[in-house]
């Protein structure tokens, strides 16, 4: 493994475990209403493409799965320490609990969204750059994103917010989504060039063996 592929692999982790904090919060950019998580959460699709390219289809996965796992204990963390009674000597502490204890339904509807979307992009990855080979690698980027984007924004906007706010804005969060990681898709399409593919006779291993 080399040290650009460490470092994506830890860039994807963080940006999943941001993604999932800050989506706590309904933001309004021009006029478009959106969970803060979406600011970090697009470029994990990207970020996932180099880990497929530099280190196959497989550690992709494990990759995806392993983020949810970080993702679900991390959850539990924070609400087993908003919980747990503060110090009386420093005071009740409430300011934890108010920020940062989850939100049961958005953390299911966040990693629900993110394992079935990401696997999804992996998938169209992989076929894609069957199909197309070396050529245009920016177009696995662009693709891949392009299906699994739409599916993510609206897993998690009916699964967190359906019911719960008018349909109408459900669907503005959708559309703010998607033009988001839209808009981040096409800036990052570069980066798949940034790290080297995986050599074919590594691809021919084992599946179950992560290089």
């Amino acid at each position: 493994m080399t040290i650009r592929a460490i470092i994506v692999i830890a860039a994807y982790l963080a940006a999943q475990m941001l993604s999932d904090i800050t989506s706590l919060k309904i933001i309004a950019i021009a006029g478009l209403s959106m969970d803060a998580g979406t600011l970090v959460y697009p470029l994990t699709f990207t970020l996932r493409d180099l880990v497929h390219k530099s280190l196959g289809m497989q550690a992709a996965r494990v990759l995806i799965v392993t983020a949810a796992v970080i993702n679900v204990v991390m959850a539990v963390l924070f609400w087993l320490v908003s919980v747990i009674p503060g110090d009386p000597q420093i005071g009740p502490q409430t300011a934890f609990a108010a920020v940062l204890a989850p939100v049961w339904r958005i953390v299911g509807a966040s990693i629900a969204a993110e394992v079935l979307a990401e696997l999804l992009d992996t998938e169209v990855y992989h076929r894609w750059s069957l199909r197309m080979g070396s050529r245009y690698q920016w177009s696995r980027v662009l693709v891949s994103n392009g299906v699994s984007t739409p599916i993510d924004s609206m897993l998690f906007a009916w699964l967190a917010f359906g019911g719960m706010y008018p349909a109408a804005v459900v669907w503005g969060i959708v559309a703010s989504n998607v033009l988001l990681k839209y808009g981040m898709t096409i800036v990052g399409m570069p980066l798949i060039y940034t790290v080297r593919e995986q050599p074919a006779h590594e691809a021919m291993q084992d599946p179950g063996a992560v290089s």
